[in-house]
């Protein structure tokens, strides 16, 4: 299991802002089960869902956003688990671009790439493996956006979310596997001991210019279509 509890580069768990916020939160006080689902609960809900400049940033840096996306949220889940003495490892993949149209629109999702590259986090209690994929969008997102689109009672693919069950998907965890974009998965990369592994292997394919415009004009534009909604537009 040691390799499931290591600091990286990536996971820099022993950065000030993750241990003042297990201090604050005093985590380390509850048992493995509460502890887990506590943290599970704060990255989900009070990190906001939201497009950080890249996939491969650290854990620290997606706790000083306070927001992030399917790899860095995971990221984080991962690190503060780690910090917390839970054991996790990475498990990759790509999704359908389809899944992220309306929070981004126009020519900008034309542009994008037809597979954005995906990933969720795997914890191991109890020795058993559980799949964390529904911490990506917070409850306050996830909530407008099923008021908006009310009538749809199975599959919803947009806005982040691509799940069967829209309006009751699982994505709170005890001890059961969390989901709520997994619809949306076309390739498997398999599993990874860290995020580091991962992204040295795998990267989202934009070429330099794309992955400029990116980080200084679309993911604003994302962000900002995100906040319109959990703000009730």
């Amino acid at each position: 299991m040691d390799n499931y509890l290591k600091e990286t580069e990536i996971l820099d768990y022993s950065i000030q802002n993750i241990q003042k916020l297990i201090l604050e939160r005093g985590w380390m006080k509850l048992n493995t089960i509460k502890r887990t689902k506590a943290v599970y609960n704060y990255v989900r809900d009070e990190i906001l869902f939201g497009y950080n400049l890249s996939d491969d940033i650290s854990a620290s840096q997606v706790l000083k956003d306070g927001y992030g996306q399917c790899n860095t949220k995971s990221t984080l889940l991962m690190a503060l688990l780690r910090a917390v003495e839970i054991p996790n490892r990475i498990h990759g993949f790509t999704i359908d671009k389809a899944l992220q149209k309306g929070a981004i629109t126009g020519i900008w999702y034309k542009l994008a790439p037809k597979n954005i590259l995906h990933s969720w986090a795997e914890v191991f209690i109890n020795d058993k493996w559980y799949f964390m994929e529904g911490v990506i969008l917070d409850k306050a997102y996830l909530t407008k956006l099923q008021k908006e689109n009310s009538e749809c009672k199975t599959t919803f693919c947009g806005y982040g979310a691509y799940t069967d069950n829209f309006q009751n998907p699982v994505i709170d965890w005890n001890l059961n596997n969390t989901y709520i974009q997994e619809k949306g998965i076309n390739q498997d990369f398999g599993l990874f001991d860290t995020p580091d592994e991962f992204y040295a292997k795998h990267s989202q394919k934009l070429n330099p210019f794309k992955k400029f415009i990116f980080k200084k004009i679309v993911r604003k534009k994302m962000n900002k279509n995100v906040t319109k909604i959990r703000n009730g537009r």
